[in-house]
């Protein structure tokens, strides 16, 4: 679609001549899905979408408890820290963003007052200054005014280094001013088209300077209100115990009218996901199960018991393998898996082409995920203007074998290829779940027929996707030769997405391993192609560069991925919930309600 024809379309929609929905379906016939839709309208004027859910009761409270199932069990409540998703959905229930992203990706206002637009003065000509006009009368829980000073304070807060926050990307090159108590502006360098990101959704949450202004920096791990948040969110905090409960009452001054409808919230974790979908699907134990990973199949005999409902809703999260190329097994400085070392056989690009070949992605969809994901070449998938044309993946025995033959790799007397007296043994790594360990097997039969062995380690969801630092075993240490996770896509727009391929985010002991590049690979190219993404206006010129910082790692065979996930859920079929694919699941959680 020409620039003269996409001009002529929204114009159409300012004057009523065509809908919200007509333009959006117009666009999708060409490539361009609902968020980035949704993202030029807003950017022309137009006002986004309500969200989603239409939020009925009458009334504030009433509503009983509400039970959330979490089979990866929450480890903290900071959402600064929270570099898995459990505690990223269990810190949104207390804190929350500027805005959040609804499940057409429209961006919903929150904490905010209104959406930035250019109409309303929000957003710059140029690109460089977002001004956000903050709600009035909100309240932290403990009964201290929000004001544009705790907006400002989480800036500093998780732009210092020292503080070592997972959300720091998002905040190092921006400079954030007070106008008034009801205002701030965001400053980029450069003009910047994705500006949604600071202060929005998962990244985003606003944190009381009262409560967190004595530990940023160095002391931000000692916070008593890491693990007992005070926030202005629909619930305040009860208790909780890490790795197991965390439980909530109804917030009587929240700042939305009749909500929230529930008067108590529980989020329980542990157990795994067949066991959580059964607890809502078939018992109606509880209310909703998040990250349903279990096979399609089982999940439809599930369904026709009656209790419960399957949502599933698009979205950019993706499972993937990583080979590292790092040595795992070496330690320097205190850390193993170091940028100082070098794989001793993942480094060569011919073994990491060839394990890609060993891959079945079709059986893997087929057999295991169903609605759970499509068979994919490409880490970015979604919006599909972002996805690469020209990544294609294969199955192929017979040619991994010939490649790792060409590459000099012999089989030895125990059947494993080896060279210079190393050989192609592998630990792969996941957590334990069902379709991983299918996954596993599948992958390692076939590696079995070219010559490589792969022991296969599955560790507990509780454990893998911890923010524990201490702990050796979760996914961001990375202290294994290859493994695999589902990463989510917190926003329509995969800039911050790909900050995963950046060298300046590589996971390490320095950042605690809260660094979002996990692989440890850099790039100079890609690091070059992302940095120029960030300030590129034109949408097709800004689309082409991300394309390439994904293409570069795929191509090179580090990241290796599988399916492109959507996410599925279950409720009780009289829970109203309002499930986003581009946000957590919790994100709008103020609005759920029982019909």
């Amino acid at each position: 679609m020409d620039e003269r024809t996409l001009s002529g379309l929204i114009e159409n929609v300012k004057d009523g001549a065509i809908s919200r929905r007509s333009f959006i379906r117009r666009l999708a016939a060409v490539g361009i899905t609902a968020p980035i839709a949704s993202q030029i309208l807003a950017w022309n004027d137009v006002a986004m979408a309500q969200a989603s859910l239409q939020y009925k009761p009458t009334k504030a409270g009433g509503g009983g408890p509400l039970k959330i199932l979490l089979w990866q069990a929450p480890t903290l409540l900071n959402p600064h820290f929270a570099s898995g998703t459990k505690d990223q959905i269990a810190g949104r229930i207390f804190f929350e963003p500027l805005a959040g992203w609804d499940k057409e990706g429209n961006l919903t206002p929150q904490l905010a007052a209104e959406v930035p637009t250019r109409a309303n003065g929000g957003l710059s000509a140029d690109g460089t200054v977002v001004t956000w006009k903050l709600k009035q009368g909100v309240k932290w829980h403990d009964g201290k005014p929000f004001t544009a000073d705790d907006v400002v304070f989480t800036w500093e807060y998780a732009a210092d280094p020292a503080t070592a926050a997972y959300t720091t990307g998002s905040y190092t090159n921006i400079k954030v001013e007070k106008v008034d108590d009801h205002t701030v502006k965001v400053i980029f360098k450069e003009p910047t088209p994705f500006w949604a990101d600071p202060f929005v959704g998962v990244v985003g949450q606003i944190l009381p300077k009262h409560h967190f202004g004595e530990y940023k920096g160095a002391k931000s791990r000692e916070a008593p209100a890491n693990l007992k948040p005070v926030g202005t969110g629909p619930y305040k905090f009860v208790d909780f115990k890490p790795g197991d409960i965390l439980t909530g009452v109804r917030n009587e001054d929240y700042h939305v009218k009749n909500q929230p409808h529930f008067d108590t919230i529980e989020v329980k974790g542990g157990g795994d996901a067949v066991s959580a979908a059964r607890a809502v699907l078939q018992t109606g134990e509880f209310d909703y199960a998040w990250n349903l990973q279990v096979e399609d199949e089982v999940l439809k005999k599930m369904e026709t018991g009656g209790r419960g409902k399957v949502s599933a809703v698009a979205s950019g999260d993706i499972e993937f393998i990583i080979l590292n190329t790092t040595d795992p097994w070496t330690e320097v400085d205190g850390e193993r898996s170091s940028v100082k070392t070098k794989h001793p056989t993942l480094s060569d690009p011919k073994v990491r082409e060839a394990i890609n070949l060993l891959i079945d992605r079709d059986s893997i969809q087929k057999f295991i995920y169903g609605r759970g994901g499509t068979a994919t070449a490409s880490f970015v998938n979604e919006p599909k203007q972002f996805k690469s044309q020209k990544l294609k993946y294969e199955f192929n025995i017979e040619k991994a074998n010939k490649i790792l033959d060409e590459a000099g790799y012999k089989k030895g007397s125990d059947g494993i290829r080896e060279k210079d007296g190393k050989k192609l043994k592998y630990v792969y790594q996941t957590s334990i779940n069902a379709p991983r360990q299918k996954t596993q097997a599948i992958i390692k039969q076939a590696c079995q027929k070219v010559g490589i062995d792969l022991e296969l380690k599955s560790v507990t969801a509780s454990v893998f996707f911890s923010s524990d630092v201490a702990n050796p075993d979760t996914y961001t240490k990375l202290y294994v030769d290859m493994e695999m996770y589902t990463t989510t896509q917190p926003q329509p727009d995969p800039e911050r997405f790909l900050n995963q391929f950046v060298s300046w985010e590589i996971a390490n002991k320095e950042n605690k391993w809260l660094g979002r590049n996990v692989s440890r690979y850099s790039d100079p190219e890609a690091d070059k192609a992302y940095k120029a993404a960030q300030k590129e206006l034109d949408p097709a010129k800004r689309a082409a560069l991300l394309i390439k910082v994904n293409e570069i790692f795929c191509e090179a065979n580090v990241i290796l991925p599988l399916l492109s996930r959507t996410r599925v859920a279950a409720s009780v079929t009289n829970l109203m919930h309002d499930h986003s694919g581009w946000d957590v699941d919790t994100w709008n959680v103020a609005a759920w309600y029982r019909s």
